[in-house]
């Protein structure tokens, strides 16, 4: 092919690259409210608040138990599993270790973790944007529930579908789960926490349905909600001195570590509810890690971030480009794992 072919072809292919950006540009950005999540959701509440009521009058001490172990293993799984193994893969898991997490992650309830991944993915792409669909300057309320009953606007349809998923495609663990997700959520979310009640301590069915069924669904719809909304809470604004002046330092720990986790979302130590190096999800994948389940655990040390903050001053390059760079070069120790801080 000649020279002259060769950039005919480079220009045919940029003008199309730019057309497709032009068509996503003009989309529509608005978002319609989708009124079945909305009543959905308007039903988990109310009936989550009667099952709150049998949780403190009603059920027996077994059950409240059960609810408590559900809703952590739940939480789990969408914490170390869905979030910091396969949307950011801050490491990587054994065959056995990843099939336990898929089981965890689908008694939450909150869809296949294909589907879940992409999402997330779309939030952290678009994040502190307005087309983000979770924009933390709108504010909790906006962030937290009002973003969970409106469809994606046509913009934002495009740009999740454009989302580079072939290593959760490669997955054939993930695949099945996003397979066969409706058969495993009526056999691990439906059938088998509601029936031991009954099953084996002999507990009502109002106690089983009402406080395992819709309060715990209530529970985690809330947690997995907050690990995209928790920069609205336990996050400081630009400018916001730490700690801030207000009577919250007396309820919440604000800190810039949510902001940290935007910029840096491969490292294993970002809680996902404003703290760093410390909490059960990251304790539990020191300990998978103790016992050779989770393998090359990825972080920041300190000296590689004052590198990067060094190169950004005096290159001007962005400080996300200039982080990635210093995260791609450094050298951990095979047991970092085992040490704080």
């Amino acid at each position: 092919m000649s020279v002259q072919g060769t950039n005919l072809r480079k220009l045919v292919i940029m003008t199309e690259e730019n057309q497709d950006m032009s068509a996503t540009t003009k989309l529509s950005k608005s978002r319609e409210a989708n009124w079945p999540v909305v009543l959905f959701l308007i039903h988990i509440h109310l009936l989550s608040l009667y099952g709150l009521w049998l949780l403190f009058f009603e059920v027996k001490w077994k059950t409240v138990i059960f609810l408590l172990f559900l809703t952590s293993i739940a939480i789990l799984g969408t914490t170390t599993g869905a979030h910091r193994l396969w949307a950011h893969r801050t490491y990587k898991a054994s065959t056995m270790l990843r099939v336990l997490l898929i089981l965890c992650q689908t008694m939450a309830g909150m869809g296949s973790i294909y589907d879940w991944v992409q999402y997330h993915r779309l939030h952290h792409q678009l994040f502190a944007t307005e087309d983000d669909p979770c924009d933390y300057n709108k504010g909790f309320l906006y962030g937290h529930i009002i973003t969970r009953m409106r469809k994606l606007s046509p913009h934002q349809e495009k740009v999740r579908e454009s989302i580079d998923m072939s290593d959760l495609e490669k997955d054939t663990i993930v695949m099945f789960q996003k397979s066969f997700y409706w058969v495993l959520y009526g056999i691990l979310f439906i059938l088998l926490p509601l029936n031991a009640p009954l099953e084996y301590w002999d507990d009502t069915v109002l106690s089983a349905t009402f406080v395992i069924g819709f309060l715990r669904y209530g529970i985690t719809i809330h947690a997995t909600w907050l690990i995209e909304s928790a920069i609205s809470v336990w996050g400081l604004k630009p400018g916001e001195k730490s700690p801030p002046d207000s009577n919250s330092v007396f309820i919440l720990n604000k800190s810039f570590w949510p902001h940290y986790h935007y910029l840096i979302p491969c490292d294993y130590k970002s809680g996902e509810y404003g703290t760093y190096d410390a909490g059960c999800s990251t304790s539990f994948i020191r300990v998978w890690a103790a016992l050779g389940l989770a393998t090359e655990l990825k972080t920041v040390e300190t000296p590689s971030i004052q590198i990067a903050l060094a190169k950004a001053a005096k290159t001007k390059l962005p400080i996300k480009t200039c982080l990635d760079q210093a995260v791609a070069e450094q050298k951990l120790s095979e047991d970092h794992y085992l040490k704080r801080g």
